[in-house]
């Protein structure tokens, strides 16, 4: 089962406001979900400020048993202060073994 941390949508038509969650990979949007990890509000308040909440040790822990966030929740956690590396990074370091075999031949 592939976990994927993402966005929730929540709210009134013209003003959303997201959950980040932890969901499969394969279920809706918006539907059920593994468990609810922080708050995204992407409109800002009257300072200019958009509002996002974060519960740091959920956080990584499902970052440290493989769950993926999508492309908008990384670029949230890394304005964030979060450093993580995806499996995606940790592949291009690995050199493919078989390539070394077939270069020593």
């Amino acid at each position: 089962m592939v976990v994927r941390i993402r966005l929730a949508r929540h709210g009134v038509r013209n003003r959303p406001f997201y959950h980040i969650v932890v969901a499969n990979a394969r279920a809706p949007r918006d539907g059920k979900h593994i468990e609810k990890v922080g708050l995204y509000d992407p409109i800002p308040n009257k300072q200019g400020i958009k509002n996002i909440e974060l519960n740091a040790d959920k956080i990584k822990y499902w970052l440290s048993v493989g769950a993926q966030p999508s492309d908008t929740v990384a670029s949230l956690l890394s304005k964030s202060g979060f450093d993580f590396t995806t499996p995606k990074d940790k592949s291009k370091n690995k050199p493919n073994p078989e390539s070394e075999q077939l270069e020593s031949k």
